[in-house]
């Protein structure tokens, strides 16, 4: 993955859930030299700076929190996300998680101009499969897996014409799944690797396994990556701390196999919250995260023969 054109898209989205902070997230990716990462690594960066949200009009809600804020970025950001991957790969740079909702209704509508399916690798302590009816907390951050398969009750959000099956769904690092997600996904055909199976198999067998069947279809790789699939002893910004996540050397790894793939065609970074960051720490692993899912490495590793 040499000499990419990538484009940066800043996404200061914080309606997704109660705790603010968010909002400050695509900045610290800038600060933390997000873009003078992939530029030394050779490719070509674009940064376009921040989408902004459609007008809307907030109304009280007696469940859900920021409802039409979350739809009115829903919908600048799929023809953003659409309109991008046409003209290279783009990272959008969260923001909560409830950005997926418009980075992936996009990033589908532009799979569907290729004919190409879309696959969707999910990085995240949860599974984010709730739908507006289910979800306790109110939280739409919550909500994007269960909106881009086609659940029900997403009625205040535009129509999904391009859901994605089950089975080209791998989410990993599950470590916090709430009993009515659990029961909803336990008989589709997701790949849901949480942390006791990692544990016991390692993580990569099961990505491995992963990326050979989107290559074998020839399909496009959306990569959504919370601060949260990471352990918040090495990443404590963020809100939603689970403990027992992935490692440095787990992610790193798994950001080394995504790069060897060649298969990733566009990016979330999500739920950064600067403000419970400590001296920009977890900005900057992240950004060392990605530089390795775009090729940075300690040492090259040609076959030899012996």
């Amino acid at each position: 993955m040499s000499d990419t054109a990538i484009t940066l898209i800043g996404v200061p989205m914080d309606s997704g859930k109660r705790r603010r902070g968010c909002l400050m997230g695509p900045d610290a990716f800038r600060t933390a030299g997000l873009a003078e990462a992939l530029t030394d690594l050779g490719h070509q960066v674009r940064d376009l700076g921040n989408v902004a949200p459609d007008a809307f009009t907030p109304t009280e809600h007696p469940h859900l929190h920021a409802l039409e804020e979350t739809v009115a970025w829903t919908n600048a950001l799929s023809r953003t996300a659409s309109t991008a991957s046409a003209d290279g790969l783009p990272i959008f740079m969260g923001g909560d998680h409830a950005l997926a909702l418009g980075t992936l209704h996009g990033v589908a509508a532009h799979a569907a101009t290729q004919n190409k399916p879309l696959f969707v690798l999910w990085l995240d302590a949860h599974t984010d499969y709730h739908t507006p009816d289910s979800t306790t907390s109110g939280n739409l951050h919550g909500t994007p897996m269960g909106y881009m398969t086609g659940r029900a009750g997403f009625d205040a959000f535009p129509a999904v014409e391009h859901s994605i099956p089950h089975e080209r769904i791998a989410m990993i690092g599950l470590r916090s799944v709430d009993e009515p997600e659990r029961a909803a996904l336990q008989d589709t055909d997701v790949a849901y690797i949480d942390m006791r199976h990692i544990d016991e198999h390692g993580i990569a067998r099961p990505l491995a396994a992963f990326l050979e069947r989107v290559a074998a279809a020839d399909g496009l790789l959306h990569v959504s990556l919370d601060v949260d699939f990471l352990d918040p002893s090495v990443a404590p910004a963020v809100g939603t701390t689970v403990p027992g996540g992935a490692t440095i050397r787990e992610a790193h790894l798994v950001m080394e196999m995504i790069s060897d793939s060649g298969l990733m065609t566009s990016l979330d970074l999500v739920e950064l919250n600067p403000f419970l960051d400590e001296r920009g720490r977890t900005a900057q692993l992240m950004v060392d995260l990605v530089a390795s899912a775009f090729g940075r490495r300690v040492f090259d590793r040609p076959t030899r023969s012996y």
